[in-house]
């Protein structure tokens, strides 16, 4: 009589697991909803009360990194990192619509309901420290700590590349003199890159060890994942090619990232310690 082994117990085997298999199924649903919402976003912008519903809609759309990075740094780590960043975006945009540095001259439209001494939306923090998350999420682990705040910074312009255009097409904030890039001018990439580096590093130098001697959670990239599916479906809608492209090549690299991370998370320490052994004998 012959015995025969279940795929987990065969010598070496890592076992599978739905994580491992595929996406959650409530983040692919997510994305669905999320693009089929950005057809709407962009065929029905004067829906009455839509700058209030913003507010639900960008929680929710926070809520996975928000929740996540509270997991990876800890709460009061996770909370300093949260509050630094939010503090950070308010000052930063508030300053940038006032003086018109270091992005140029814009101001927020309607869409995104009332601001803070008519400059930046209260709902700023939502969307944009899921960004951040995503971005730093996306390129810790390893390398120096400069390296990572760099990488996070540069991505976040890449990020903006597609946000902006689309943003601008549905009036959520407007720049007076145009530019060359659908309309927004090149001296906006100037300034995300130097909120970013310094967002980066707030977010990396806050969470010190955790971003490199624990285990990412892929959590910490699915704000950014859901948030640029529904900006790929406002670049697609609109018209925006070359925004829709950088979407599309974003989501998959984030999407091939959270796949690492969560089978860094899912497989067997030995199997890694071997994985390891083998790519740096």
């Amino acid at each position: 009589m012959r015995l025969r082994l279940r795929a987990p117990e065969r010598m070496g085997a890592v076992p599978k697991t739905p994580a491992t298999r595929r996406f959650p199924r409530l983040l692919i649903a997510s994305c669905v909803f999320l693009f089929v919402s950005g057809f709407f976003l962009v065929r029905f912008p004067d829906v009455e009360g839509a700058s209030y519903a913003s507010y639900g809609f960008n929680l929710l759309i926070a809520l996975p990194a928000f929740i996540a990075i509270v997991r990876q740094f800890g709460a009061a780590r996770g909370v300093a990192a949260l509050a630094a960043v939010s503090v950070f975006g308010y000052l930063i945009e508030g300053f940038g619509v006032a003086t018109h540095m270091p992005y140029g001259e814009f101001y927020y439209g309607d869409p995104l309901g009332p601001t803070i001494f008519g400059l930046v939306p209260y709902l700023l923090p939502l969307s944009y420290v899921p960004l951040v998350i995503g971005a730093v999420a996306v390129v810790s682990g390893t390398g120096t700590m400069l390296r990572r705040i760099v990488l996070g910074g540069l991505l976040l312009v890449v990020i903006d590349g597609v946000l902006d255009p689309g943003a601008a097409a549905l009036g959520f904030w407007i720049w007076p003199g145009g530019g060359p890039y659908y309309g927004v001018p090149l001296s906006n990439y100037g300034g995300w890159l130097i909120s970013g580096l310094v967002a980066s590093a707030l977010v990396t130098w806050i969470g010190g060890r955790h971003l490199t001697e624990v285990p990412l959670r892929p959590g910490l990239l699915d704000s950014l994942l859901v948030s640029m599916v529904l900006w790929l479906s406002v670049c697609i809608f609109s018209g925006l090619v070359v925004p829709a492209v950088l979407a599309v090549a974003l989501i998959v690299l984030i999407a091939r990232r959270r796949l690492q991370l969560t089978r860094s998370r899912t497989a067997p320490t030995g199997a890694v310690e071997a994985e390891d052994t083998v790519r740096h004998p």
